[in-house]
């Protein structure tokens, strides 16, 4: 971080630090009739205020300090996006700790190694997740208490955790006289490790002032466009990078909020849409592939649902078209990742596009979009100079700002920058008005013959066919070209596509030579802790596929 030169007349404002608590201590404050509604995991629907939630969450602090729980200190959730969840984002951290999310998803080796490496005492967790803390128990000696987020009653039937109680009975009586301490905003508030990285997970840990910065920027305008008269629906998981903001966003512009627990299948979606008046969801594009095919199977619409953001994966165009065209929705592209807070640009338009004909607007609402403010963006070539922003030149997307990673959790300062800057991962390109597009993860562009051909334009092309589900395409090794393109599809329901249908829809939109070698079927392909499509292991599974097709 650059040094700062102490100015000879500074500002005479307040000097407030910007603090976690201080979101919720708001929406109690001025939208404290403000629904939050819950789906829990054993069904049942639960509703209450931002008033109610506040006073719990007092409640809950008050409790961690009675138990010695001290400023920095790490507590563990393995929780779906819920009430109690809820409580304990702003509880842990308002009070000074460091609340420390964890993706279910991973496998019990991983878990292990994640929660030890965060040094974690408490672990919170959903009784449905019993099983994998009960797998995990012996492996992670540091932790002092597990909390099962229920009351004394859902505790029947649970063994083989020790030092294991309520959530209820951990609440504090009440939290009278007890007020949300006052700390720098530097201080650490949230830690979550990113499974985009090779080798163990790597912890990225957040801060007070980071994380209300990006919660302040999330809801302008030309980003998610939140206010109060909004109704949320955070599709994305909260153990995901903290729910991309979104609770933290809700609270700040006093949103309702609806939290859908573990139901994310296309009846549960759009009953909770229509059920509760949603206007704003968020998430990964397969949700809403699947909410898509509920709705077209059984002919139903939305009476509020306006906008939807995609990420964590390429939105492909056919979708972005079908919720667009089909059912009215604006639909938001953004970029972002668990060392980005995760917000880094969204994708809205601006004057000067207003006038675009169709196509064009298409084309860049299918970009990643612009930066937002506190943010900053660029391209490099492989020696790390500047590339330069004319819509074609791709190069390695390089990022900086009030909410980017400088170091992994445990290694020194700035280590995870090079000159300032965190490389992302990504080959992208700029446009002139400051407009990125992806064009491909470093990792997954096929090298044939020594020329590069990215994935996503051939997936997305794929994906335009009306009987596939799913695609993958990737690069599998080839005698003359080193690498060729494979183009892996999971059928819809009752398709009959067959691999010439899909080759023959690259006549004409890319080079020849990009067109993929084969097509394959296949009944699932494997999806990560996110639901993105992880290609490794379609690569790893077809590699020889073409050797051995040779003759």
């Amino acid at each position: 971080m650059p040094e700062t030169n102490r100015s000879p007349l500074p500002g005479q404002m307040m000097r407030r630090p910007l603090l976690i608590s201080s979101l919720l201590r708001h929406a109690d404050r001025y939208f404290g009739d403000r629904d939050i509604v819950s789906y829990g995991d054993d069904g049942k629907l639960h509703r209450y205020t931002y008033r109610d939630c506040h006073a719990r969450t007092q409640r809950l602090a008050r409790a961690l300090e009675q138990r010695n729980v001290r400023m920095g200190d790490r507590i563990t959730t393995l929780a779906w996006n819920g009430y109690r969840h809820l409580e304990l984002y702003y509880g842990i951290s308002g009070m000074g700790a460091v609340i420390h999310t964890l993706n279910p998803r991973l496998h019990a080796e991983q878990l292990a190694y994640i929660l030890n490496d965060a040094a974690s005492q408490y672990l919170f967790f959903e009784r449905s997740f019993a099983p994998q803390v009960r797998e995990i128990v012996a492996h992670c000696p540091a932790i002092r208490h597990y909390v099962l987020l229920g009351d004394d009653d859902a505790l029947h039937g649970i063994d083989g955790i020790p030092n294991l109680i309520s959530y209820e009975a951990l609440l504090a009586p009440d939290a009278d006289g007890w007020s949300w301490p006052v700390f720098d905003e530097d201080a650490a508030s949230g830690l979550c490790y990113t499974s985009g990285t090779t080798g163990n997970p790597k912890g990225v840990l957040y801060s007070h002032r980071s994380t209300v910065l990006h919660a302040y920027a999330q809801v302008a305008p030309d980003a998610f466009n939140l206010s109060a008269s909004d109704c949320i629906l955070p599709v994305v998981p909260m153990f995901h990078v903290n729910a991309w903001g979104l609770p933290y966003s809700a609270a700040l512009v006093g949103a309702k909020l609806v939290l859908p627990g573990p139901s994310l299948g296309g009846a549960a979606l759009h009953a909770m849409c229509e059920q509760e008046g949603v206007t704003f969801s968020a998430g990964v594009p397969t949700i809403w592939l699947g909410l898509l095919n509920f709705v077209r199977e059984h002919h139903l619409r939305f009476s509020t649902f306006r906008r939807v953001v995609i990420g964590g994966s390429a939105c492909p165009p056919a979708l972005m078209d079908s919720l667009r065209d089909q059912y009215g929705l604006q639909v938001i592209h953004a970029f972002g990742m668990t060392e980005l807070s995760p917000l880094a640009t969204v994708c809205t338009p601006q004057a000067q596009h207003t006038s675009l004909p169709p196509e064009a607007m298409r084309a860049l609402l299918q970009k990643q979009g612009h930066v937002l403010y506190g943010m900053d963006a660029r391209i490099a070539d492989d020696d790390n100079t500047e590339l330069p922003w004319d819509g074609a030149t791709c190069g390695h997307l390089q990022v900086r700002g009030q909410w980017v990673v400088d170091a992994y959790y445990g290694h020194p300062p700035g280590s995870a920058v090079t000159d300032g800057w965190f490389a992302t991962g990504d080959v992208a390109n700029i446009s002139s008005d400051g407009y990125i597009q992806i064009t491909d993860r470093s990792k997954d562009l096929i090298k044939s013959g020594g020329e590069w051909i990215g994935s996503i334009d051939l997936e997305n092309i794929a994906m335009a066919h009306p009987q596939v589900q799913l695609a993958a395409c990737v690069g599998v090794a080839h005698d003359k070209w080193d690498e060729r393109p494979l183009l892996v599809v999971v059928r819809k329901s009752g398709a009959d596509v067959q691999p010439a249908d899909l080759l023959a829809l690259y006549d004409g939109k890319v080079a020849k030579w990009w067109i993929p070698d084969d097509v394959v079927f296949v009944d699932t392909l494997p999806l990560g802790p996110t639901g993105k499509i992880l290609k490794h292991r379609v690569r790893e599974q077809f590699r020889q596929h073409l050797r051995n097709q040779q003759p």
